[in-house]
């Protein structure tokens, strides 16, 4: 990859703001713990695993930044750090995987002091983000034979290089097969309201240099009836523990769409994204974003003044409607209550996360200040 979501700079986090992509490349430099919270927030970095990394390096900065000495005190105020990341966005369970290995981290060296305990904070978020390259391109590595040259294929909102720590997943599958040398079309949703697919897959893939065409969310079902498309794989927020996926808004009418036509698809994620605690998507919390985003475009009005507008971020996908979801351990297939649970059996860690994960209340939408774009 030509570019860099996110770095780490030693006193500062370095953030690709995607506010402003594609006109502008630019970079946020994030120097305390509540503008990488921020940048969260206001959707200058997303993406599940990037958002992970992110909340991870801030809380290492703010372990930087909290000048006590005395362990209590430190051990205090990074708690309340971490809290205050876990509140950023509530979908993405790589956010809360990432906060509580930090948190691992900080209630397991305090023995060691306060200038120690820095230290490893800092170790523990870079590797979080060395890892996630590393499984990104494992993923890719697992989902490319699902890709053949010739093939048409359809993505929704962006699940690359800019929503990971680099690489990406659904796009990583895509990254991978063209590496093997194969020749395809990729199809790539705008995914309103705040257009990922538009604004980033497309510019990702303009830089990678693989054939795309852009398509309004309403012409995918035209072009798989037409026999345009081969294969959809999309990315995830959220799994649930029967596979059910919560991913973009606009996730769940394409699976309906390729089940009626009889087209594959697949979910690219790591496995830092199972949330094994939920026993079904009716669980995930969903995500819901100002209005302006609906009814506004770069700051102007786009509909009537005083009509009401829904914007839910995410929705969830059926795990009826998955062929597979394709992971750094395999692909993983039906049916998902079983085989999630074995491909994570040997990890404790994650045992342990899915006993301490926040999942709100059924049904009932988080709601976000949103970011009004200028």
């Amino acid at each position: 990859m030509k570019f860099k979501t996110i770095e780490w700079k030693g006193d500062r986090v370095r953030i690709l703001d995607q506010r402003r992509l594609p006109q502008e490349v630019r970079y946020l430099d994030c120097r305390n713990a509540s503008s990488v919270a921020e940048a969260i927030r206001t959707m200058a970095i997303r993406g599940a695993p990037a958002i992970g990394v992110a909340a991870a390096m801030g809380i290492a900065l703010a372990a930087k930044r909290i000048r006590s000495n005395q362990f209590r005190t430190f051990q205090r105020n990074l708690e309340k750090i971490c809290d205050e990341m876990s509140q950023t966005r509530p979908t993405a369970v790589n956010l809360f995987w990432a906060v509580n290995r930090m948190k691992k981290v900080l209630n397991s060296v305090q023995m060691d002091g306060v200038e120690k305990t820095r230290h490893r904070l800092m170790q523990e978020a870079l590797r979080i983000y060395k890892e996630d390259v590393e499984i990104n391109r494992k993923i890719g590595e697992n989902g490319k034979g699902l890709i053949h040259s010739g093939d048409g294929i359809l993505t929704h909102c962006n699940a690359g290089a800019l929503a990971t720590g680099g690489f990406g997943t659904a796009l990583g599958v895509i990254y991978a097969a063209r590496d093997e040398g194969k020749q395809f079309q990729v199809f790539v949703d705008e995914t309103r309201p705040m257009l990922q697919g538009c604004r980033l897959t497309a510019w990702e893939l303009v830089h990678e240099k693989i054939p795309a065409t852009l398509i309004t969310d309403n012409m995918a079902g035209v072009l798989m009836r037409k026999g345009m498309v081969n294969l959809v794989v999309v990315g995830a927020d959220r799994i649930a523990g029967n596979g059910d996926t919560a991913n973009k808004i606009g996730t769940y009418g394409l699976a309906v769409l390729s089940k009626s036509h009889r087209i594959p698809f697949y979910v690219a994620a790591p496995t830092s994204t199972l949330d094994l605690s939920l026993a079904t998507g009716e669980e995930i919390p969903i995500e819901e974003r100002n209005i302006a985003e609906v009814t506004h475009f770069r700051g102007h009005p786009i509909a009537p003044k005083g009509v009401k507008a829904f914007n839910p971020a995410f929705d969830v996908t059926p795990h009826s409607l998955i062929d597979g979801i394709i992971t750094e351990k395999g692909i993983i297939r039906k049916p998902f209550h079983n085989n999630l649970r074995k491909i994570c059996a040997t990890s404790n860690s994650r045992r342990e996360r899915f006993q301490t994960l926040p999942t709100g209340q059924a049904g009932v939408p988080y709601r976000t200040q949103g970011f009004k774009e200028g």
